[in-house]
């Protein structure tokens, strides 16, 4: 099995343990984007290809590696990030009209 590839289960793990021991909203923001880095992370191990050339620099167009992957892990990121400063400014609304991101007060002021 490939270091990568482990690491990312790894990254995966911790967010998943974050994100069900976390008693904040942000806290929870945080672990949804750590699981999101570990998910990049591992899409793009399991897309490499240390035969393969670049695709734009190939002179042989036996063995290229895919630039599908890539982009569609950029467009994730990008995404991700909107994403997370959306659920950020969601938390701040929160406290405003709550006075707490504490999940267990939100749920017994619901």
């Amino acid at each position: 099995m490939r270091f990568d590839i482990i690491l990312s289960f790894i990254i995966l793990l911790i967010g998943l343990y974050g994100l069900a021991t976390g008693k904040t909203v942000i806290k929870s923001i945080i672990c949804l984007s750590i699981i999101q880095t570990a998910i990049v992370f591992l899409l793009l191990g399991l897309s490499y290809s240390s035969e393969a050339s670049v695709p734009i620099l190939a002179e042989d167009t036996l063995v290229m590696v895919d630039p599908l992957p890539q982009a569609l892990m950029i467009t994730t990121i990008v995404i991700g990030a909107a994403i997370t400063a959306l659920a950020l400014s969601f938390s701040i609304k929160i406290f405003q009209k709550f006075g707490t991101l504490n999940w267990h007060e939100l749920m017994r002021k619901d």
